[in-house]
């Protein structure tokens, strides 16, 4: 097999590609033949130890897979081989040809939903899937903000949104990313510039609901355009820095304000997020909901997936394929 190693935290240009003997599969657990795996910003943080997580040395990154069983350990059932599946690895694992996953782990991966689509969409999906109906409950013709909206999460929010019969605000630095989130589904789209005051115009009075997953001085902007009882959903510091949110904002007309950790949860509630990861699946299958195609790359070039990532010149999702 082959697989991306980070053996100090530090630039991603220091990642190497390395060949080791196959992998075997232990009891419970199954090697899934990687057909393609999700880039995520957040693998880029890991990488160079800027995340608030710090795995274990030799690291290979990559949390989300698609492929199919190559092999299957005792007591693994009902998974079998040749099953195309997706898989969401908390411990990371993904930059590679091969995956030793835990059975339980596991999703079967719908017929008609190609394996770069599932690998890419999984993760962001089920994220803001868990974000808008177990965080907070959107409502049908419910006003929701999305910051970011042109990367992977934040066409995610979008799509989710829509979905669920909202109007969605997509907010976005450049034009080439306003379009994709208008693709998405958003019915209005907009920059930066006095953010608060074109999300109020916009809307007829304010947010009821705002999706950030970049974080840093736009967080206050954003919160402070919600309307009374609004729901604030803290997703992610893609922007590289953490907003200190003023408590007044949030006391003045009954604003609410909403961690999302989609991992803890699925690391804490297992059963339940498989569920919820194969019902995204299920959803994409139908066309309710409806990821872009990512754009794909070779295994070896995943430094420069996560240099494009970090440079914010991605419109969309990055997958590696081995």
């Amino acid at each position: 097999m082959r697989r991306i190693v980070c053996r100090e935290f530090g630039p991603v240009d220091r990642l190497e590609l390395v060949e080791e003997p196959d992998p075997s599969p232990g009891p419970g657990e199954v090697v899934v033949a990687v057909e393609a795996a999700a880039v995520a910003f957040v693998d880029g943080l890991i990488v160079q130890g800027r995340y608030q997580v710090r795995p274990p040395l030799p690291h290979t990154p990559g949390s989300a897979v698609a492929g199919r069983v190559r092999a299957v350990g005792a007591d693994a059932d009902p998974v079998s081989v040749g099953a195309p599946v997706v898989v969401l690895s908390m411990g990371g694992g993904g930059f590679a040809t091969d995956l030793v996953a835990p059975a339980w782990a596991v999703s079967p991966l719908p017929d008609g939903v190609p394996a770069a689509v599932a690998a890419t969409a999984v993760e962001s999906y089920s994220t803001l899937t868990f974000a808008l109906s177990r965080r907070v409950q959107v409502r049908p013709g419910e006003w929701v903000l999305v910051l970011g909206a042109g990367g992977g999460i934040g066409l995610a929010a979008v799509d989710v949104a829509r979905a669920a019969g909202a109007r969605v605000v997509a907010a976005a630095s450049t034009e080439a990313k306003r379009e994709a989130a208008q693709a998405a589904g958003a019915e209005v789209t907009v920059d930066y510039t006095d953010l608060k005051g074109r999300v109020r115009e916009v809307t007829g009075g304010g947010a009821d609901v705002v999706v950030d997953p970049v974080g840093g001085p736009l967080a206050e902007a954003a919160l402070r355009s919600l309307t009374a009882y609004g729901r604030f959903c803290v997703v992610g510091f893609a922007g590289g820095e953490i907003p200190r949110l003023p408590a007044n904002v949030v006391l003045l007309r009954n604003r609410t304000v909403v961690g999302v950790d989609w991992g803890d949860w699925a690391r804490t509630e297992p059963e339940a997020a498989s569920a919820l990861v194969s019902d995204v699946l299920g959803r994409v299958a139908r066309g309710e909901l409806r990821p872009p195609e990512p754009r794909c790359l070779p295994l070896d070039r995943a430094a420069e997936a996560l240099t494009r990532l970090s440079r914010r010149d991605v419109v969309g999702k990055l997958a590696l394929v081995p």
